[in-house]
């Protein structure tokens, strides 16, 4: 049997459900061939190349790591997803050291960079949820096998390894795809909400301070992981050009502020930009979002 790809590809955009998400997001980025009967032969090799490349880098224990890398990655691994018990348990935070370490000593263009730590946790608890019945926020994968958590965390490097691939300029020196698309959504910001941008100027609001973390951590720190793994069954099916999108995916979830935003003062705005209101979104919050987004991207492009 062999995967249609691109008839996946439409399916995906409006969401996957949750049992076949694991599978899906795996064969949208590459890291699973279509053709079934390849697929776990490939599996076995890619988790088995990932088990070498930790042994590499680990051989010689901490004492032989890259120092300055090491410690900005002990620094952040800790403070990721704040607050969920998942992302606090020890073995997961070994995990994520593992993932990001790795990843970084193999792309030397941009080390590790803040913000990188966030996008491995979505991967890894889409994947957990394929091995546990649980809610995958409150699970201990400390009780999983140890071969299980090895495969947990194999698909995870390589998934993210598959995502950045398509977004490296945004974290090489300076981030200059970061500061690119910033400063492209307060041009657009100024075409669709003329009174917003004109706000935020009189304010002295510059987009930098706000839209460039929702660039660099893709809104995670904006929206519950729910919503963002059903953002990522849309952002996936784009391929490389999943960057761009998210770039209408910010102007459209800016704009959805406008009202509260037009009547408060510089100190107001950052504050409230820094904790929105996002708690009890839905899923049909972000397709509202995702489509807002969809249709400004196609409107901008054509022109």
């Amino acid at each position: 049997e062999n995967v249609d790809l691109a008839e996946l590809r439409k399916l995906a955009w409006s969401g996957v459900p949750d049992e076949l998400r694991p599978m899906v997001w795996q064969l949208l980025l590459g890291y699973l061939p279509a053709p079934t009967a390849r697929r776990a032969a490939t599996l076995a090799r890619k988790r088995s190349e990932y088990a070498s490349l930790v042994k590499q880098a680990f051989s010689r224990g901490v004492k032989g790591l890259d120092g300055p890398l090491w410690h900005q990655i002990s620094i952040d691994v800790p403070r990721t997803r704040p607050g969920v018990p998942l992302w606090q348990a020890e073995a997961t935070q070994r995990s994520l050291e593992r993932v990001l370490y790795v990843w970084a000593i193999r792309h030397p263009a941009s080390g590790y960079v803040q913000g990188i730590n966030d996008l491995v946790t979505p991967f890894f608890q889409v994947f957990l949820a394929s091995y546990i019945d649980a809610d995958p926020e409150t699970f201990d994968v400390s009780v999983l096998a140890p071969e299980v958590l090895e495969a947990l965390e194999a698909d995870s490097f390589w998934c993210l390894s598959k995502l950045l691939d398509g977004i490296q300029d945004n974290y090489i020196f300076a981030q200059p795809g970061i500061q690119r698309l910033v400063k492209k959504m307060e041009t657009l910001c100024g075409r669709v909400d003329a009174p917003l941008a004109a706000h935020l100027k009189e304010q002295g609001v510059e987009f930098i301070q706000f839209a460039f973390r929702w660039m660099n951590c893709l809104l995670m720190r904006e929206l519950s992981v729910k919503n963002i793994v059903r953002m990522w069954d849309t952002y996936l099916v784009r391929g490389d050009a999943f960057s761009e999108f998210h770039l209408y995916v910010c102007l459209a979830f800016l704009v959805r502020w406008s009202d509260q935003l037009r009547e408060m003062d510089f100190q107001s705005i950052i504050m409230f930009l820094q904790s929105l209101p996002t708690q009890n979104w839905s899923d049909k919050d972000t397709e509202l979002l995702l489509s807002e987004a969809f249709m400004w991207s196609r409107t901008f492009v054509a022109r």
